[in-house]
């Protein structure tokens, strides 16, 4: 299986041909053009994670594509009146599309505030293999996974992102969620990630938009 990262949480994930997108958010290039997409996970509401833009261009192109998200999206693509339907998922539930296996975990988005509410955030487990948490810090169903690591959020203490990469215990970890960071504090922040993990073997690997990763 292949990832392809787009800008901030945006993943391609592609097996055999076939692709499955996670989170298709405003910070990220136009997807439209992406074929062959079985499946579509959106984590959880915020705009940086989908748009209604993104979301109708991907089903225009790819109109047999499931869509998977927990209740919080549902309701947003709902009252969005795109016409899509949203597999609705929550914490431990497992679904089969196409070459992909979806296993989902979590519950809740991350705290930001506390005068803003705390919503709905499902992560996902694509082929046992690799890990989206969405904007959270929910653990992995299972250990030695590649880890999409959030970096740089409103919600997050980097202290609290140590502690949980290495919670985590990943073979390997790339970071998403940077669009809120400079270079220069993507560097910092992903350093002290790297301090985390490496020492107990695992690899870190920095993919710019557009790069790919066998995984």
């Amino acid at each position: 299986m292949q990832v392809t990262k787009y800008e901030h949480a945006a993943l391609v994930l592609d097996e055999g041909g076939r692709r499955l997108v996670i989170d298709p958010g405003g910070f990220t290039r136009s997807l439209g053009d992406v074929s062959a997409v079985d499946g579509i996970v959106i984590t959880h509401e915020h705009p940086d994670h989908w748009t209604p833009a993104q979301l109708a261009a991907l089903v225009a192109a790819n109109p047999s594509a499931r869509v998977f998200g927990p209740a919080g999206v549902a309701a947003a693509v709902a009252a969005a009146d795109l016409g899509i339907d949203v597999d609705v998922v929550a914490d431990g539930d497992t679904r089969a599309v196409g070459p992909f296996s979806l296993r989902f975990a979590g519950t809740h988005h991350a705290l930001i505030h506390s005068s803003i509410p705390i919503i709905d955030n499902t992560g996902v487990l694509v082929n046992g293999t690799l890990f989206h948490p969405g904007d959270s810090y929910t653990l992995p169903p299972v250990g030695g996974v590649v880890l999409a690591a959030p970096v740089g959020a409103p919600w997050l203490k980097i202290s609290e992102a140590m502690d949980y990469v290495a919670a985590a215990s990943p073979s390997k970890l790339f970071p998403i969620h940077e669009w809120t960071l400079s270079p220069t504090g993507l560097g910092m922040h992903l350093d002290r990630l790297r301090s985390m993990v490496e020492p107990a073997g695992a690899e870190v690997v920095t993919l710019a938009p557009g790069d790919t990763l066998d995984v």
